[in-house]
């Protein structure tokens, strides 16, 4: 299995849904109505598929072994970059929670809150993954041994099937689907 190309395979279905978020919040917007459980399953397809599910690969197979074996750039790439916008994106998704509890609760004012950090994520997200697709991935792909290259791609291959064994991957691309449906 070629881990990185796996990764950006997965980035195709995590943008599909930043899509899905944009247009929801569209309807926030124009519509001044919220549907709180097609959010949910937003946050958690987020939550589940983009952050546990692939930044967890990104975090534990990829990165580390980028920041000990590469060292220099690869540590302020990582480290400085593109663990701080994952931490920037759980944040804005964290944000997003509160502000539809408070909208559910009455406070009208924070469907601000609902589209401001729906659209942050999504914004985010989309220029997270177009460095990773263009520069993180490729220099992983040209620094790292093969060695360790081959090391990533088994363990990727071990998660994924473990993954596919508990219907992750499935879950979350029909939920990607059905949401699309419904938003575009």
């Amino acid at each position: 299995m070629d881990s990185i190309e796996l990764m950006v395979n997965e980035h195709t279905y995590i943008k599909r849904m930043l899509e899905v978020v944009r247009k929801a919040s569209l309807k926030v917007l124009f519509l001044d109505k919220i549907d709180y459980e097609d959010f949910a399953r937003m946050i958690d397809f987020v939550r589940k598929y983009a952050d546990v599910h692939h930044h967890g690969k990104e975090e534990k197979l990829l990165f580390n072994r980028m920041v000990s074996e590469i060292g220099g750039a690869a540590e302020k790439l990582v480290n400085n970059g593109m663990l701080v916008e994952h931490d920037m994106g759980r944040f804005f998704i964290q944000e997003l929670e509160q502000a539809l509890e408070k909208v559910k609760n009455g406070d009208n004012e924070a469907k601000l809150d609902v589209i401001a950090n729906a659209i942050s994520y999504e914004n985010l997200l989309n220029r997270h993954i177009d460095k990773e697709d263009k520069v993180v991935y490729a220099f992983a792909k040209r620094a790292l041994s093969k060695y360790t290259m081959d090391i990533i791609d088994k363990e990727c291959e071990d998660f994924e099937k473990e993954m596919s064994d508990k219907g992750i991957q499935k879950k979350y691309i029909l939920l990607l689907e059905e949401l699309e449906n419904k938003y575009l």
